[in-house]
């Protein structure tokens, strides 16, 4: 990434070229090392200054705004003062484990005027260096131009393009317990394929996706992304993988069911995801993940025509590996088939399937705590008629 970067980018060549210490962190910011700055006793100290990455394309950047963050204590002149006009103020901000040295505390914000933006990443750094490092030079006859190689990370291990909505937010923290998952998405059919579009995006170490059946014209109408003529007909497997293959590592996707023996390949998944509409091959798969510790969400959806419209009701059911047993004998799920299974209509349209997987995706990532949990919540309703949510949170 380190010469891709600096190739394509001239204010970047241009910092190395001066001898800066830059490295570029998978979390999409410019880290700038060996900042020289005065303590309030006029002591000399070392800092970092970092700043995000915007990209245009896979190679090129930009800034976002005239900000930086700053990985130091407060940079004081020579009077003992702290220098004035840096704005910004106590901040965190979490960089990947190969900037781990790199602990920022603060941001600044000192714009440039008149134009309230600096022309290039160059521009920005030497002001900031010269605000913050001047009177260190002076004192103590340092320099930030080290010219020092500094290690960095090399390519995302997850995604094949850089991750910028993650550093844009500032949320790297926050997703750093999902790459520890592995991930079973049992079921593409209509809310199947919309889990896994979401997962796809979530830096997951491992997504394992399993569908036995075909892609025909029906899934195109429930199914999210773009469609190809050529993938009618095809297993609905090799259908997304295909789709998601310049998205990201990590994903497989399997033409087979699932049932009691398929421990195999669900050996090492630490959370799955149960789409399957047919009760009796629900049990089967419930039966495995119970037997093998694996928590799993299961979804459903059903629909009916009332009153010349539809109806019906969207629901999603958490099985920890705790409480999985428990669960599943509060007959919450239908796991059995009903005798005019055969014949039934089985309506499912895309913005419930896609509404239903929503809720399955919000309500894993509140277990991994990424989103915030009021309360446990393993049972939730969703009724189309009144827009009304109801769940339950304590099992008996």
């Amino acid at each position: 990434m380190f010469q891709k970067l600096v190739s394509r980018n001239e204010d970047l060549e241009r910092l190395v070229n001066r001898g800066y210490a830059v490295a570029f962190d998978v979390t999409n910011h410019v880290v700038v090392r060996d900042i020289p700055y005065l303590d309030a006793d006029g002591g000399l100290q070392i800092g970092a200054l970092v700043a995000k990455l915007e990209f245009i394309d896979q190679d090129r950047v930009k800034q976002t705004d005239h900000q930086v963050f700053f990985a130091g204590g407060i940079p004081h002149g020579l009077s003992g003062e702290p220098i004035p006009n840096l704005g910004g103020g106590a901040h965190q901000l979490t960089l990947s484990e190969a900037c781990s040295d790199v602990v920022v505390q603060r941001s600044f914000s000192n714009k440039p005027r008149p134009s309230g933006m600096f022309p290039d990443f160059f521009a920005k750094f030497e002001s900031y260096v010269a605000i913050i490092a001047g009177p260190a030079i002076d004192k103590h006859g340092v320099t930030p131009l080290t010219f020092r190689a500094v290690a960095h990370e090399g390519a995302d291990p997850i995604f094949k393009i850089h991750d910028t909505l993650t550093s844009r937010a500032e949320i790297t923290d926050l997703v750093r317990p999902f790459k520890e998952d592995v991930i079973a998405v049992i079921g593409l059919g209509g809310t199947g394929a919309y889990v896994l579009d979401f997962l796809v995006k979530t830096p997951a170490r491992e997504i394992r996706a399993f569908d036995l059946d075909a892609y025909h014209v029906h899934n195109a109408f429930r199914s999210p992304g773009r469609l190809n003529i050529e993938e009618l007909g095809q297993p609905k497997a090799v259908v997304y993988q295909a789709r998601y293959e310049n998205f990201r590592h990590g994903l497989s996707t399997s033409s087979q069911l699932i049932d009691s023996q398929s421990r195999s390949v669900l050996e090492g998944v630490t959370f799955a995801f149960v789409c399957v509409d047919k009760g009796s091959a629900r049990a089967e798969i419930f039966d495995l993940l119970m037997e093998m510790k694996i928590p799993f969400i299961d979804v459903g959806m059903g629909l009916n025509r009332k009153q010349g419209a539809l109806n019906g009701m969207l629901r999603v059911t958490y099985f920890s590996a705790d409480d999985a047993e428990r669960v599943r004998q509060m007959g919450l799920v239908a796991l059995a088939d009903q005798p005019d299974d055969l014949y039934r209509a089985n309506i499912q349209i895309a913005e419930l399937n896609a509404m239903n997987a929503c809720l399955a995706v919000i309500r894993y990532k509140q277990l991994r705590g990424f989103y915030v949990e009021d309360a446990p919540v393993f049972h939730l309703l969703f009724g189309v008629s009144d827009m009304k949510i109801v769940s339950e949170s304590h099992v008996p």
